[in-house]
């Protein structure tokens, strides 16, 4: 059983739970941790996916945050956690969220790569906070088993798929301008990496990604197609991101969860508002750092100053490829067509 708002919940089927839901949609939060990310992923049949937890301390409010999506999503425990990479903001909510949430099974990329004491403390803090709860080490080409998805792993430690069943790789005419990228020693390219398919609706997430990792899903053959949602790789770092691999995948729209003064550099952010067929470029915070050129509008933006009140975006996805936004700070959603 789940402690949830001090309150017990019975455990519910999966197919309870979706009665009670009452759609047959994917639905996507982007949650607002303030510069971290937490991504729930819910399938039409109660199915959950939560990508990474947030931020330690704070009084557990990532965690809290996390809660608040599932009470709308209608769903009472996470089937299973992906922890793409081992850094603080990626990887510190685990110990409150535990407190909080039945967990399934946690899934991530095997050990700690990177060689600095906080990487290590929160490698430690993770591993003793799941506890006996299954663990299950991801390596690329891996499907993560969500009913009504299909979710393929893409990147993990390092390494990255040579297919993708379903695509076709083309060759990608924008390998050719762009710069060779050192590969830095972090866990960020080591992050694990997904492309989640419903019905003709695709979502990628790659973590933190870096540049040196993701010009090879794309050049010289682009490996992962074209996508309908993007979640901008890094929060917005300019770190990511490389214009050959932003404008090979061709996003529809793209989520940066970036902080007020945490990423949302004007480098990615014009990288990714220029690509071809981008509709919009949603972002949880106002970048503060940088300018209004590098900002979206007002009604894009889930917290416009300082650090916010948890405003989150709740994609709703269908079979077809339509799909919409919906900005919880003021309640307005954007729908797209179909392609």
């Amino acid at each position: 059983m789940a402690l949830m708002f001090g309150c017990i919940a019975l455990p519910q089927s999966a197919a309870a739970q979706a009665a009670r839901r009452g759609n047959a949609d994917f639905t996507i939060y982007a949650i607002d941790v303030e510069g971290g990310q937490a991504t729930l992923l819910v399938s039409p049949s109660g199915g959950s996916l939560l990508v990474d937890t947030g931020w330690p301390g704070n009084n557990g409010r990532d965690a809290d945050r996390i809660v608040v999506a599932m009470k709308d999503a209608g769903i009472t425990k996470i089937d299973k956690v992906l922890i793409t990479h081992f850094h603080t903001d990626h990887v510190g909510g685990v110990p409150e969220l535990v407190k909080r949430v039945q967990v399934g099974e946690f899934l991530d990329h095997g050990v700690n790569r990177e060689d600095s004491d906080i990487t290590r403390k929160d490698y430690a803090a993770y591993v003793k906070a799941i506890g006996n709860t299954p663990r299950r080490t991801l390596h690329p080409g891996d499907l993560i088993d969500i009913p009504g998805l299909s979710t393929t792993v893409i990147t993990a430690d390092g390494e990255h798929v040579s297919s993708v069943a379903g695509i076709k790789p083309v060759p990608n005419p924008y390998c050719a301008s762009e710069p060779k990228w050192e590969l830095d020693a972090t866990e960020n390219p080591r992050s694990t990496g997904i492309l989640v398919r419903f019905g003709k609706f695709s979502f990628l997430d790659l973590g933190d990604l870096t540049k040196a990792k993701e010009i090879p899903l794309v050049c010289p053959d682009n490996l992962i197609g074209h996508v309908d949602l993007y979640l901008v790789n890094h929060h917005g770092f300019n770190l990511s991101s490389s214009r050959a691999f932003v404008d090979a995948i061709h996003p529809r729209v793209a989520i940066m969860d970036n902080g007020a003064h945490k990423a949302g550099s004007p480098e990615a952010w014009q990288t990714v508002h220029e690509s071809p067929g981008l509709l919009d470029l949603w972002m949880l915070h106002t970048a503060e750092d940088s300018d209004a050129a590098h900002n979206s509008a007002e009604t894009l933006i889930a917290n416009p100053k300082g650090k916010g009140d948890g405003h989150y975006f709740k994609v709703v996805a269908r079979q077809d490829g339509t799909f919409s936004v919906m900005n919880s700070r003021t309640g307005q959603t954007k729908e797209y067509r179909a392609q």
